[in-house]
């Protein structure tokens, strides 16, 4: 396999003033990453800190009614109230370690922000979190929570407002910055060594869920799902399990309204090979290669690349990838709520749908091991709109 590459996917298509940093991560991955002091701090951290190990929840009374068993990773417990702060640890972590003062973040949903907002402050680093001015508005609490803990949350007004433009943006601040930033990427996309490097810090998920469950039930699942944007908590989850041929592994993405002609953000079902943010990858664009708007009730849902590990299971056959449409995400979100008293982030609700919608085709006593990447209270502002729009 070529060096940066899953497959046909991956490499780094970056200006060539972006070679040198990536050049020292990659270094540093090799120096820092792979050493007892960065690991067992590391540990440290994860677990005084973040909260690990998160717990692996049987939900009873769904399971009941579906005939198999609905199993939920929780990282909706870790601290922030999501994945994203494994790896933003992680990260400023190496970036302390690596002698620079100073992080830089993209965001979405704007959980990975306030997981930057939230390790920069742990660790003594400035901080500076690009969002589109879209998500800004939208996730207006999480932008609050991100301003608390001491960043510069920096609106970003072109594009479509959204993640793919805040990318650009922090891309074009690392470039001008490099010598004292680190870039710290939220989800296993990007130019390589970002989604090795995410997905080895995320990678603690799917660990832990095959030690829970083996411990509760003396074998693997039959199942392990999660949703997938950039894909980075899938990727955590996913990869303990890639071996394990026993072991279905089904990835969710978003798929909009549902209407015809209504944008998604489902690259890897509707999208075709091109470069995006530095790789190569399936991407939803027009047939000249101008990338399309993507959409998704889940902000952290809404992009219209996907990482290059993803287009690799899929097109080896390990993995499938599936669309969960607005509605049937927010069937799941209000019986996850209402049945078992959890109230899940949009994101994942799309990945606890596939489970829903697919009872039929489930074998009866399956176990269905969901990764619930995060909580639901950044997106009580979306669900209310929604709500009344729709006159439910």
């Amino acid at each position: 396999m070529k060096k940066g590459y899953f497959g046909d996917f991956g490499g780094q298509f970056v200006p060539e003033l972006l070679m040198p940093p990536l050049l020292e991560l990659e270094e540093a991955m090799e120096s820092i990453l792979k050493s007892d002091e960065f690991r067992q701090e590391l540990s440290r951290l994860l677990t005084d800190f973040v909260g690990r190990p998160t717990a692996l929840t049987h939900c009873r009374n769904i399971s009941s009614e579906l005939g198999f068993n609905l199993w939920l990773k929780r990282e909706d417990l870790a601290h922030t109230g999501a994945h994203k702060v494994n790896n933003t640890v992680g990260q400023a972590l190496l970036t302390k370690m690596m002698g620079k003062p100073m992080l830089l973040a993209e965001t979405g949903a704007g959980q990975h922000g306030v997981a930057t907002a939230t390790a920069a402050a742990l660790l003594d680093l400035k901080c500076e979190i690009y969002m589109g001015a879209k998500d800004v508005i939208r996730q207006s609490h999480n932008v609050r929570r991100m301003e608390l803990l001491g960043a510069k949350v920096v609106p970003v007004d072109s594009g479509t407002q959204t993640l793919k433009d805040a990318i650009n943006a922090a891309l074009r601040k690392w470039i001008a910055d490099q010598s004292t930033t680190h870039y710290c990427f939220g989800t296993a996309a990007g130019p390589h060594p970002f989604p090795l490097l995410v997905r080895e810090l995320q990678s603690v998920i799917g660990r832990e869920a095959k030690e829970q469950f083996r411990a509760k039930n003396g074998k693997l699942p039959d199942y392990v799902v999660a949703c997938v944007g950039g894909g980075s908590n899938a990727i955590g989850m996913f990869h303990e399990f890639v071996q394990e041929e026993s072991v279905k592994i089904v990835g969710v993405e978003a798929g909009g309204s549902g209407e015809p002609g209504c944008y998604n953000s489902a690259p890897i079902a509707l999208g075709t090979p091109g470069v995006l943010h530095g790789m190569n990858s399936l991407l939803l664009q027009t047939d000249e290669g101008q990338i399309l708007p993507s959409h998704s009730i889940a902000p952290g849902l809404d992009y219209p690349g996907v990482g290059p590990e993803h287009v690799h299971l899929h097109d080896s056959g390990r993995a499938q990838y599936a669309v969960i449409n607005d509605h049937q995400a927010l069937n799941a979100f209000q019986m996850l709520c209402s049945r078992e008293g959890i109230l899940p982030a949009l994101e994942s609700s799309h990945a606890v749908a596939w489970a829903l919608e697919n009872r039929d085709s489930i074998p009866a006593g399956s176990d269905v091991v969901v990764n619930l990447s995060g909580r639901g209270d950044k997106d009580m502002g979306i669900l209310e709109e929604y709500l009344a729009k729709h006159g439910k």
